[in-house]
C-alpha cells in the first residue's frame, strides 16, 4: 500500500453571493454583522445549527487530554461535527475558538468550558501565539483563506490541521508547506475518510479480494439550498476557488487514488452548462475521466444540483466493491459482490463509532506530534489533489481536451 493511502489499521451558499473579491479580505478581517448586511451578505443565523451543543458520550476536557486545538471558523461543520467529536478524543481537547462572530464564540465557549481569554476574532488571531493552551490550529474556513491562516498559524508557532481542499492553487499549497517547514511544525489535511473504519475495510478488500482493479466510478452530489448560509461562500469563486469539483469532487479524486492505489497519468473533464444563475461563478456539475498507468480507468461526477449522495463502485477481474454511502459522516457501507454472493459491512448511526472518523483524525495529529511519527494525511497529498483539480479545470476550459498528469511520484518529495 502506498504511503498516500489511509492505513488499514484502526486509528486509537445562496442565490445572492455578492461578496466577490472583497469577500476574502472582509472575512479574513472578521466582518461584523452590520458590515455583512451592508454588503448584501446575510447576517449570521441566530441559531448555531442542527446540533449546536455537545451531546456528550464521555466527559470533555479531563486531565489526561494534553493536546489543545483552536478551532478557526465556527460554521455548521465545526459546530455540528468537529466540536462534539472532542467528547470521544483520547488525547485532543478544544482549548480556543476563533470566529468573526464573537457572540457565537462566547455561546459555544460557555458550553465547552472555554474562557473569554481563549476566544479570538480573525483580526486578533495572531495573539494565539501567546496562548500556551493551544498546540494546533484547525482551519475550517472558505478555501481561499486556507493558505493565509495556515501561514499565520505557523508564524504563531502552532501545528496546523487544515480542511480540504488544501487551498485553491498549487502555489498556495507550496507556500503552506514551506511555512510549515520553516516553523518546524506539522501540516495535516482534513481527510476525515482516511480515519473511517468502512474506508479501511474497503481498501483491504480492494487490495486482497477483487482481483486486478479495472474500473472505478464515483459520484458525489448535493442539492444546494440557496437559503442556507453554508452554501453562500461555496457559490462565490473568490472564496471557494471553484464549485462542485472543489467541494465534492475531491472525495472522488482522492478516493479513486487510494482505492486504486496509484495516481492518474491523464485527466479529462467537462463542465455542464449551469441550470440556474446562482451557479454562474462556479461549476454546478462536472464529469471526468482519469486514466492510470496500470490500465485502470476512473470516471466520476460532482454536482451541486442533485439529491445528496456519495458512492463508489470498483470493478475488478474477480469481484466488485460497492460503497453507498461512501463518504458520509456516518452509516457508510461497503459491499463485496461476486456472482450471486454479496457481503456488506457498515457502521451504525448515533453510536460512538459514528463520530470515529472525526475524533480519530483529531487524535492522529496529537499522536504524530507526541511521537514524531509520519502523518496519515500529509500536505503533499493535499497538494496532489489540488494539482489534479486544476488539471481537470484546465481540461474543461480547453474543450475537454486530455491533460497529462504524469508528474512522477509525489511521495518522493516528503
Amino acid at each position: 500500500m502506498s504511503s498516500h493511502s489511509p492505513s488499514n489499521k484502526p486509528v486509537n451558499a445562496g442565490r445572492r453571493h455578492v461578496l466577490g473579491a472583497l469577500g476574502a479580505s472582509v472575512l479574513a478581517g472578521g466582518a461584523s454583522k452590520a458590515m455583512a448586511q451592508s454588503l448584501g451578505f446575510p447576517a449570521p443565523p441566530a441559531g448555531l445549527g442542527q446540533r449546536p451543543y455537545p451531546n456528550l458520550l464521555r466527559p470533555l476536557n479531563d486531565g489526561s487530554r494534553k493536546f489543545g486545538y483552536a478551532i478557526v471558523g465556527l460554521g455548521k461543520y465545526a459546530v455540528n461535527q468537529i466540536l462534539p467529536a472532542f467528547a470521544e478524543c483520547e488525547y485532543a481537547k478544544v482549548t480556543a475558538l476563533v470566529s468573526g462572530d464573537i457572540g457565537k464564540a462566547r455561546r459555544l465557549g460557555k458550553h465547552y468550558g472555554i474562557e473569554e481569554s481563549h476566544l479570538y476574532t480573525y483580526d486578533n488571531f495572531d495573539k494565539i501565539a501567546q496562548d500556551p493552551e493551544v498546540d494546533a490550529v484547525y482551519i475550517i474556513l472558505p478555501n481561499s483563506l486556507h493558505a493565509d491562516f495556515t501561514e499565520r498559524a505557523f508564524r504563531a508557532g502552532k501545528h496546523v490541521l487544515c480542511e480540504k481542499p488544501m487551498a485553491v492553487t498549487v502555489e498556495e499549497c507550496q507556500r503552506m508547506i514551506a511555512a510549515g517547514k520553516k516553523a518546524g511544525k506539522k501540516l495535516m489535511i482534513g481527510y476525515r475518510c482516511h480515519f473511517d473504519p468502512v474506508t479501511h475495510k474497503a481498501i483491504e478488500l480492494a487490495r486482497t479480494s477483487i482481483g486486478k482493479p479495472q474500473i472505478i466510478s464515483t459520484d458525489n452530489g448535493d442539492n444546494t439550498d440557496p437559503t442556507d448560509p453554508t452554501y453562500q461562500w461555496r457559490l462565490t469563486r473568490a472564496l471557494s476557488g471553484g464549485g462542485a469539483l472543489m467541494d465534492l469532487g475531491i472525495y472522488g479524486i482522492n478516493g479513486s487514488r487510494y482505492m486504486l492505489n496509484e495516481d492518474p497519468i491523464e485527466v479529462q473533464a467537462t463542465i455542464m452548462p449551469p441550470s440556474d444563475p446562482m451557479f454562474r461563478e462556479i461549476d454546478e456539475t462536472i464529469v471526468w475521466i482519469m486514466r492510470y498507468r496500470s490500465g485502470a480507468v476512473a470516471h466520476g461526477s460532482a454536482s451541486f444540483n442533485v439529491n445528496a449522495m456519495s458512492r463508489f463502485n470498483l470493478q475488478g477481474t474477480e469481484a466488485s466493491l460497492r460503497m453507498d454511502p461512501a463518504t458520509s459522516y456516518w452509516c457508510n457501507s461497503v459491499s463485496h459482490c461476486t456472482s450471486g454472493d454479496t457481503h456488506t459491512w457498515s457502521t451504525p448511526m448515533f453510536t460512538i463509532p459514528a463520530l470515529n472518523q472525526f475524533s480519530a483524525q483529531l487524535d492522529h495529529l496529537a499522536i504524530s506530534v507526541a511521537n514524531n511519527t509520519p502523518l496519515a494525511a500529509t500536505a503533499e497529498e493535499g497538494m496532489q489533489d489540488v494539482r489534479l483539480i486544476r488539471a481537470m479545470y484546465q481540461s474543461a476550459n480547453s474543450g475537454s481536451r486530455p491533460v497529462s498528469t504524469d508528474w512522477g511520484d509525489w511521495r518522493k518529495t516528503i
